[in-house]
């Protein structure tokens, strides 16, 4: 196998020649540890660990590897085991806000080209929720899906009726329904598929993204829960982020559910996954109206009259407002950190000289 059937094309080919090291070769990270890293070459998977220097010069979690990502490894034990000593850039990222009260960013995976968003037909479903994670997608420059899942527990009107409501909601991406019981839209799945192009699985707990999985690659990879009949919620299967290479050469991404959604600093990614709404708010009478009280807000009469729909607007409003906030809340985060690390590099360098 070359790298480029692992996804190493011509964007990384151009940034190798500026970041290649002496003694150093070219692997993809394909699974993360608390400690340590698999990663991926020509040949084989190789356990790995992070340069000492690696890790003193990060100053945050998003600097350390993570799925998906490209990194400059020198090998040893006869290749049996590598040192990570660098990152390529990310051509794409796919990132959260850490969930909890701690205002930072949590990576999920990196260089992903396509997002598959699983969402049942049935307690799942909820267009919310495919906003969050469309601004999600979007905001790392990735491709969305929407894959509505579990088919066979609903009748053909009631999946219809799914799918206009995601059309009429303007949510601009693909939509895709398939069963992995009976099997119903998987050719649709595999069709979609492209060798050499990365793809992963985001979805709550229960929607069928680990079945799904096992259903591509042909067996039993990994494992599978039953769901609660009551609310239709799964335990956490994934335990842990890993990239699979398809036997056709596609590769893809399985994630643990997601209870938590926020983001940071996405508003870009809001105005795109929200056109309609930045296309209608060019009526609005004053340029910094904030769509929520002004007189000649072009949004609120648009609700007023039908035209957009009162939860859609107030989604909006929603994610903009935990972005920005959460936005400057890491920023200040960002400032404190950068001071701690400078004063820990000033205080090893005093002690340095003191000890020489």
């Amino acid at each position: 196998m070359e790298l480029k059937e692992l996804g190493f094309d011509q964007w990384f080919q151009e940034k190798q020649e500026v970041l290649q090291k002496p003694d150093c070769s070219v692997a993809r990270v394909t699974a993360v540890n608390r400690d340590s890293y698999l990663i991926r070459n020509e040949n084989s998977e190789v356990l790995a660990e992070l340069a000492g220097s690696f890790r003193f010069a990060a100053e945050s979690t998003m600097d350390f590897p993570s799925v998906g990502d490209w990194a400059l490894v020198q090998y040893c034990n006869s290749d049996t085991f590598a040192i990570i000593h660098g990152l390529f850039p990310r051509k794409s990222t796919l990132r959260r806000k850490a969930a909890g009260r701690n205002i930072d960013y949590q990576m999920i995976a990196s260089n992903i080209d396509v997002a598959f968003i699983l969402q049942s037909c049935g307690f799942d479903f909820n267009l919310r929720r495919l906003e969050r994670y469309l601004v999600m997608a979007k905001e790392g420059r990735i491709e969305p899906m929407l894959l509505l899942t579990k088919t066979d527990l609903v009748s053909p009107e009631y999946l219809e009726q799914r799918i206009s409501e995601v059309k009429q909601s303007n949510l601009n991406c693909r939509v895709m329904a398939l069963s992995n019981k009976t099997g119903f839209g998987l050719d649709q799945v595999r069709q979609v598929l492209e060798k050499g192009k990365t793809y992963c699985l985001l979805g709550s707990s229960g929607v069928g993204k680990s079945t799904l999985l096992n259903r591509l690659v042909g067996r039993h990879l990994l494992e599978t829960n039953t769901v609660r009949a009551t609310d239709g919620k799964g335990r956490h299967t994934t335990a842990r982020r890993q990239l699979i290479v398809l036997d056709q050469g596609a590769m893809l991404v399985d994630t643990p559910g997601m209870r938590e959604l926020g983001n940071i600093g996405v508003s870009e990614a809001i105005e795109e996954s929200f056109s309609d709404i930045t296309e209608l708010s060019n009526g609005c009478r004053f340029t910094n109206c904030t769509h929520t009280t002004e007189t000649g807000c072009s949004l609120l009469a648009a609700v007023e009259n039908g035209v957009l729909s009162h939860e859609r607007h107030q989604s909006y409003l929603k994610l903009l407002k935990e972005s920005e906030y959460h936005e400057m809340s890491y920023a200040d985060k960002r400032k404190k950190d950068r001071k701690f690390g400078q004063f820990i590099k000033s205080a090893m360098k005093q002690h340095k000289k003191k000890s020489l």
